[in-house]
């Protein structure tokens, strides 16, 4: 299973979820569904995009789960 690995990254980073909903800057419920794992997809700019807010890599938001 692929797991969106965002609220763990926050976690570790000591951010809220309502900081990282800020810096975002978009769809509150969407990005909600990706912080809680319950997206069906993720786009590319939106994953870019997390990964520069959190200064992280794709690999460290995208995970593989037995």
């Amino acid at each position: 299973m692929i797991y969106i690995a965002i609220k763990d990254l926050l976690k570790a980073k000591n951010k809220s979820k309502y900081w990282f909903i800020m810096q975002m800057q978009g769809d509150y419920k969407a990005i909600t569904k990706l912080l809680e794992n319950e997206t069906t997809s993720i786009r590319f700019e939106t994953l870019e995009k997390a990964c520069r807010i959190l200064n992280c890599k794709p690999e460290d938001i995208i995970k593989l789960r037995d």
